[in-house]
């Protein structure tokens, strides 16, 4: 198999790395560029992927004046954790394909950061935990028996796992055309370790003629009693990804879910969902004011941050720019994507007048390109 890497991690960072997009700029000198095709792209033409940047942009931050900033922060209380700021590291699978260590190293540069878990993780679950310098999380993927779900869950606990994260936008996964045409396949070592021989049972015959993914591979997609289910199998914090519905969110409320993440898998599932940012409004008034929600996909700054908290989000995951951190530096990478997000963050709080991020709602935010009629006070 091809190499993944182009070059090694840096040991030091560069002096003109002073943004995201500094990181995402130097990733294609560290990555392959079929692991480059295959981190970047979305699904499909990359649709959803786009909208949910466009969505962002759609937005502007208004100022305010004479606001005592001196007492504020970044500290959320979340699921009885107090974070040192609202960001999140979002699942990723197959982290060894940008950084030899994978997961592990990736969680050594999370510091004070829930470091997500992904079913598709190139390192043991407990290796994970183990080298992670905070919390951890576990994202699930509903597997083909219940027995194998179970046993995830239960490594994810044994591991010391803080909440659960149940991912079901993508029973089935669409292909990245990006990554095919670049002829991405995943190299022989690396591997989904934590779920290796999972398989069916008894896997699903489909007469000649029927549909492949409607009648074969969608058998194995959970439904509500799989849920409930689930929800009776832990005492942890049970979160469901890839909410874009108000039905569904409520409905996943009723099936006894402590929090939901408004996403679009980062354009990574359906070509044509709709940016998360702009379903996050309708899922909290869906909800209510008391539900922790969550925002995935597209953010890039400090700024981005707070327009997702001003929309109705808790939290945020981060994942991408995580990614390019890890491929380009490893955990100090990591470390240093992070800081520079809680910085613009801070930044982008004391120019909006907002001491704390509970003093940030609907308010603040005006359209980037408003119509010449719609400027209001």
């Amino acid at each position: 198999m091809p190499p993944t890497r182009r070059r090694p991690p840096l040991s030091a960072l560069p002096a003109d790395v002073v943004a995201l997009e500094d990181y995402a700029r130097l990733a294609p000198e560290f990555l392959a560029p079929p692991v480059l095709a295959w981190l970047e792209g979305g699904s499909g033409d990359g649709q959803a992927l786009r909208a949910n940047r466009e969505a962002f942009a759609r937005h502007a931050i208004l100022p305010r004046l004479l606001v005592d900033t001196t007492a504020g922060h970044t500290r959320r209380r979340l699921f009885g954790r107090e974070l040192a700021h609202p960001v999140l590291c979002a699942p990723i699978g197959y982290q060894r394909l940008l950084h030899p260590e994978g997961e592990c190293e990736a969680a050594r540069g999370a510091l004070d950061t829930p470091f997500l878990i992904s079913s598709f993780a190139s390192c043991r679950i407990a290796d994970i935990a183990a080298a992670a310098a905070g919390p951890c999380w576990f994202q699930l993927y509903w597997q083909p028996e219940r027995s194998q779900t179970l046993a995830l869950l239960r490594a994810a606990e044994e591991a010391g796992c803080e909440a659960i994260v149940l991912t079901l936008d993508v029973p089935v996964k669409p292909a990245s055309r990006a990554a095919l045409r670049a002829g991405f396949a995943l190299p022989e070592d690396v591997r989904a370790v934590n779920v290796e021989g999972f398989l069916p049972q008894a896997p699903v015959v489909v007469p000649p003629g029927e549909s492949a993914i409607l009648r074969g591979m969608m058998r194995y997609a959970p439904g509500p009693q799989d849920i409930a289910w689930l929800r009776a199998m832990t005492a942890l914090p049970l979160l469901v990804k890839g909410v874009l519905h108000p039905g569904d969110a409520r409905r996943l409320v009723e099936l006894g879910c402590d929090g939901l993440v408004v996403s679009n898998h980062g354009g990574r599932a359906l070509e044509s969902a709709p940016a998360a940012l702009d379903r996050l409004p309708l899922i909290r008034d869906a909800v209510g004011p008391d539900l922790p929600l969550l925002l995935d996909g597209g953010l890039r700054s400090g700024g981005d941050v707070f327009k997702a908290l001003a929309l109705g989000a808790d939290a945020v995951l981060l994942g991408r720019p995580l990614a390019h951190g890890l491929a380009v530096a490893g955990a100090l990478g990591v470390a240093h994507v992070l800081r520079l997000l809680r910085e613009d963050l801070e930044l982008t709080l004391a120019l909006a007048g907002c001491p704390r991020l509970a003093d940030i709602d609907r308010a603040c935010l005006v359209p980037a390109f408003p119509e010449p009629s719609a400027c209001s006070p």
